[in-house]
């Protein structure tokens, strides 16, 4: 179990804000379910203890007649995997998601074939291409920061 001294995480947009006490076991979860709730390859997924909604709550939607999955109603970030036991947080939207790396699999019979060389493809940095670097320095980060907030979203001028 991870204990830390501040667990904290949240939307992208600020909306939802939560805090939870601890972790239990993280994972990614390999079904058809997680990847179409995550729009990705697959869900990755920490069990959280003490969860507690600090700004706003989550909206659910059930996947199955067993599960029901939180999201943000503003800006769709996967929030919550919902089964009738301990919550689990999606790893994604802690403010650090390195405090929960993922030991296990689950669901492998899903598993998309491609996935276990994705970490050998090859790499582009914003410098490997025309107008990338120049693209990446005029980005304006409209999401909510990684760290808790008083007022969101921040009054024009701050």
């Amino acid at each position: 179990m991870i204990v830390a001294e501040k667990i904290t995480g949240g939307c992208q947009c600020g909306a939802v804000r939560y805090r939870c006490e601890s972790f239990g076991r993280a994972s990614i979860c390999h079904c058809r379910m997680c990847q179409k709730a995550f729009g990705g390859f697959y869900g990755p997924l920490v069990t959280a203890f003490g969860l507690k909604w600090m700004r706003g709550e989550p909206q659910f939607f059930a996947s199955s007649n067993k599960v029901r999955r939180g999201f943000c109603g503003q800006c769709g970030t996967p929030l919550t995997y919902d089964w009738g036991g301990p919550v689990e947080v999606s790893i994604g939207s802690l403010d650090d998601p390195e405090l929960a790396p993922p030991v296990i699999q689950v669901m492998p019979a899903d598993k998309l074939s491609f996935v276990d060389g994705l970490h050998a493809l090859p790499v582009r940095r914003a410098g490997d291409f025309d107008g990338g670097e120049e693209f990446v320095a005029g980005l304006e980060n409209r999401q909510h920061p990684d760290r808790d907030t008083d007022v969101w979203p921040p009054e024009r001028g701050e």
